[in-house]
């Protein structure tokens, strides 16, 4: 049988697209096996059909880790046999790239986001510079690149003589784990809104803070992220304690228990930056696929889901009352809200991982 490595720079424990991309392999008669990294705060890994390895790495974060994960990633793909190196994001490219060369193995890539374009890199102008340089030297030497949606797609099009497939970050149709509030300790009789996923800056959390002063609701945010410490001072401090609860990143069956329970799904990315403005964000397929309303920013991608399938509502604006009203528009109108919830249900069978999967095992199968 042949074998696939497949890379990744984060923990593991909750990256589904990368958990379906091994699926995809294993039906493609490879051999799977997964290298990430272990944390201090990494949650356990499930059980999975195939070997997984995660190195615990001396450092955490810029430069060094980045140098450090790419160092060990390469000698590891030397002396592992490999007939196809997978890797997701720019993070992982050099080393899969070099040893896939040295090798003279496939190498597929998987563009997970605009990557020269993320916050982090906006003014860091020397590290952006550096990932330019890899991208703009190994890019248009790949025949198999692949990312997440058609605006990223494009961009990467005209940037490089490459033809990317789109393969969106789409969640397999669960049967959802039947809980009630009471099982997971919400209050039963308020409207529930639920942010979650990614909790980073330029993500609109601040500013749904704010308008929970205005908003006869309760607030659930859940994930891991850059913005959660302002969150959680910015929630002391407007005395919101009642209204919101933080809780850490949860594995996915559990997470989208949470989920369901909600009235109202959240994504509230900014125009920022190029990577935010065509961002496609996991929580938005979540939120459809528990069959819930959505109130999303207006961003091209997006728009073009929330419109398409009619599952909510889109706004323009990041100003904390508006954003309020919009919130205490929905809440005062539960046929809307009900229509949207039909809706998702049924885009939730369309918008699916066993509808998306076949786009890329013909990646995979390519000769």
């Amino acid at each position: 049988m042949m074998k696939a490595i497949v890379l990744v720079s984060n923990d593991l424990a909750t990256d589904h697209r990368v958990e379906r991309t091994c699926s995809a392999l294993q039906k493609c008669d490879y051999d799977v096996l997964l290298v990430g990294r272990l944390r201090k705060n990494s949650l356990p890994m499930d059980s999975r059909s195939y070997p997984v390895r995660r190195m615990r790495l001396f450092f955490e974060k810029e430069a060094l880790f980045y140098a450090e994960l790419n160092i060990r990633f390469f000698f590891f793909l030397l002396f592992h046999k490999a007939d196809l190196i997978y890797v997701n994001d720019l993070d992982t490219l050099l080393a899969g790239y070099l040893a896939s060369r040295l090798k003279s193995k496939r190498l597929i890539y998987d563009s997970h986001e605009y990557f020269t374009e993320v916050p982090e890199l906006q003014k860091n102008f020397l590290a952006r510079n550096v990932w330019l340089a890899i991208e703009r030297w190994i890019l248009p030497k790949l025949r198999d690149t692949i990312t997440v949606n058609q605006s990223i797609a494009d961009m990467y099009n005209r940037e490089y003589p490459i033809q990317m497939v789109v393969v969106r970050n789409v969640p397999m149709a669960k049967k959802i784990r039947s809980l009630s509030r009471v099982d997971l300790e919400l209050p039963q009789d308020k409207f529930l809104i639920i942010l979650q996923g990614a909790i980073n800056m330029d993500r609109g959390g601040e500013e749904l803070i704010a308008a929970m002063q205005e908003v006869n609701a309760f607030l659930l945010i859940i994930g891991e992220g850059d913005a959660m410490p302002q969150l959680k001072y910015m929630t002391n401090q407007l005395g919101l304690h009642d209204k919101i609860r933080f809780i850490p990143r949860q594995p996915g069956n559990i997470l989208l228990s949470y989920t369901a329970l909600a009235d109202l799904g959240v994504s509230l990315d900014k125009n920022s930056n190029l990577n935010y403005y065509y961002s496609l964000p996991n929580k938005l397929f979540d939120y459809i696929q528990a069959g819930i309303p959505v109130l999303a920013s207006n961003l091209p991608e997006i728009a073009k889901i929330v419109q398409h399938y009619h599952v909510g509502e889109l706004f323009d604006s990041h100003d904390p009352h508006l954003l309020a009203a919009s919130i205490n528009d929905l809440i005062h109108n539960p046929e809307r809200l009900q229509r949207y919830r039909e809706n998702s249900r049924l885009a939730a069978k369309e918008l699916c991982w066993e509808r998306e999967e076949s786009c890329l095992i013909d990646v995979i199968r390519r000769k």
